[in-house]
């Protein structure tokens, strides 16, 4: 196991205990790193408490991501607690669910505009608030899925969300590497999150990623979180604006 003692994460996304957010979580903090743990509202609070627990010196915050007053309060909290930052791990996507249901071809405006906002604005945001504190360098990762580059059916206007997600990637990577911030996506395999029971036709996905996957499987939420591990990590010190596959080989086959 790695050992990242000394260094500080913020994980934003949890909702429970399936979230790809919390698998990093819990990999962060095996790993000794000082954990922050944020959870979009009060709806959500309680499992998070519960979570939470279970990583002794986790500390937890709220913030709706689409609210620039809740994140401006959330790292005006982290630097008073920690001082500084070393991982921001952005666990976040979301878009109506009707605009999962229906042809891709009638996308509202405002299902459009709630997709873009909440999945890839909030990345922005969330690194502009973070990098001031990153003095010693840092890591930033997302979570992006293969539908921002093939047509998956009723992924809809998510794929086209994390496509926008994974050119911000590399722009926030150009950006920041000068302050030695590195930016980089995980590209997991369909896996049944809360966020995942909203795509229509998710078994059927499921189980054609493991028909036609190398590995003849589907994915764990803890591989994801090994690879945010590397990630976070000085073993990857010279990546940045990279989409990195956690798929079980999936992306690689034509057929």
């Amino acid at each position: 196991m790695l050992n990242l003692e000394g260094r500080t994460a913020v994980v934003f996304g949890l909702a429970n205990k399936r979230s790809i957010a919390w698998a990093i979580a819990q990999k962060l903090h095996a790993a000794g790193v000082n954990l922050a743990i944020s959870y979009q509202n009060e709806r959500l609070r309680a499992d998070a408490e519960d979570l939470v627990a279970e990583l002794p010196g986790a500390q937890l915050f709220q913030c709706d991501v689409s609210a620039d007053a809740d994140i401006d309060r959330v790292f005006a909290e982290l630097k008073e607690r920690y001082g500084k930052l070393h991982v921001l791990v952005h666990s976040i996507g979301f878009a109506p669910a009707d605009e999962m249901k229906n042809d891709f071809v009638l996308t509202s405006r405002e299902g459009f505009r709630i997709a873009h906002d909440v999945s890839v604005y909030s990345l922005i945001a969330l690194s502009r608030g973070a990098a001031p504190l990153m003095t010693e360098g840092g890591s930033i990762i997302t979570l992006t899925y293969y539908g921002a580059e093939k047509v998956f059916p009723r992924y809809n206007v998510m794929g086209v969300a994390k496509a926008a997600l994974e050119a911000t990637v590399r722009y926030l990577a150009a950006d920041l590497g000068r302050k030695n911030i590195r930016v980089n996506a995980i590209s997991a395999g369909p896996i049944k999150t809360l966020a995942a029971r909203g795509i229509g036709n998710l078994s059927e996905m499921l189980k054609a990623h493991a028909d036609r996957a190398p590995l003849g499987r589907n994915v764990e939420q803890a591989e994801v979180g090994g690879a945010a591990l590397y990630l976070a990590s000085d073993l990857s010190t010279a990546v940045t604006g990279e989409v990195h596959y956690v798929d079980a080989g999936y992306n690689v086959m034509g057929f």
